[in-house]
């Protein structure tokens, strides 16, 4: 048996060189459109006085949590801000986002089309494995060798660790809708795009959100890893102070990487239970909206014998 060897990793470096060679110009198109997304965004951040950005942070985090939450929220930012990570903050913020969005839009349709087909879940859910178990140094591996250095490898890489959860919980949240509720809209001749929008996601919605809430922690993580790929950030930041054994440095940029993980896990938490924010904005209006309602129709039942 010592002559027994499967060349696994030549295979793959065939294949990561025909890709190179053979589709650079997919390449090129995507390292252009994400490396002017991330970069505009981060642009953005950094532009804006940093006072607005607080507080657009701050009324954010009111409008869908509290404003106790609204406070916690301007101090742990200022904090960030005075211990000079700000602008390292914001590229990671930035390249959170922008992963995020895309990991969602692809994870999303791809969790629907799980739910909806029992052999198309068999096949994913394999591949899905691979991804969450294979370590995210990996991916940094060629994701370099396609884009070189910088957001982009980052980008992508981040993208790859953080898609499964979304798939797994949004296919979890379509297939734990009550299938009687499903069957009723069929009665009254609704279609199935029709259920989909109308009943399916709406029921799903706060599984959805849990699986997004997953998709940020994990990108977030990764765009750490990323900063060895030279993706600018708070994970840049930290590589140089392991390579330097820069204490004050390191615990910095931890610290604002703990800031931005807290800050963006209660912001989805919130999304995914709305009703249960009742300290927000959006709790406020929907609950004036709701006693609108039952006094405008305790007054229509007053009226009516009168009639």
């Amino acid at each position: 048996m010592d002559g027994f060897r499967i060349p696994l990793g030549q295979w793959a470096e065939v294949a990561v060189d025909w890709i190179r060679d053979n589709l650079s110009w997919l390449l090129g198109a995507v390292s252009t459109a994400v490396g002017w997304l991330v970069g505009s965004l981060a642009d953005l951040l950094l532009s804006a006085p940093i006072v607005v950005v607080i507080v657009i942070a701050a009324l954010l985090g009111w409008f869908l949590r509290s404003w106790k939450f609204a406070i916690g929220t301007a101090i742990s930012f200022a904090i960030i801000l005075g211990v000079g990570q700000w602008v390292t903050a914001m590229q990671t913020l930035a390249l959170v986002v922008i992963a995020t969005l895309i990991a969602v839009v692809i994870a999303v349709p791809l969790g629907i089309l799980a739910a909806r087909s029992d052999r198309f879940s068999a096949i994913i859910k394999p591949v899905l494995d691979l991804m969450q178990a294979m370590p995210g140094f990996v991916y940094l591996i060629p994701a370099i060798v396609f884009f070189s250095i910088g957001f982009v490898p980052g980008l992508v890489a981040t993208v790859i660790f953080a898609l499964p959860p979304g798939v797994r919980l949004t296919e979890l949240g379509i297939r734990s809708v009550d299938s009687e509720t499903v069957e009723a809209g069929h009665a009254f001749g609704a279609t199935p795009g029709q259920i989909l929008r109308g009943v399916q996601l709406p029921l799903a919605m706060p599984t959805i959100m849990t699986g997004v809430n997953q998709v940020i922690m994990l990108a977030l993580s990764m765009a750490v890893i990323a900063g060895i790929a030279g993706a600018p950030g708070l994970g840049k930041e930290i590589v140089q102070a392991m390579s330097t054994v820069n204490i004050g440095t390191g615990v910095e940029a931890g610290l604002s990487v703990v800031i931005l993980a807290i800050y963006l896990d209660r912001l989805t938490s919130a999304l995914g239970d709305m009703k249960g924010q009742k300290g927000s904005i959006l709790g406020v209006i929907g609950r004036r909206r709701t006693a609108a309602a039952a006094a405008t129709a305790a007054e229509k039942r007053e009226l009516a014998p009168a009639a």
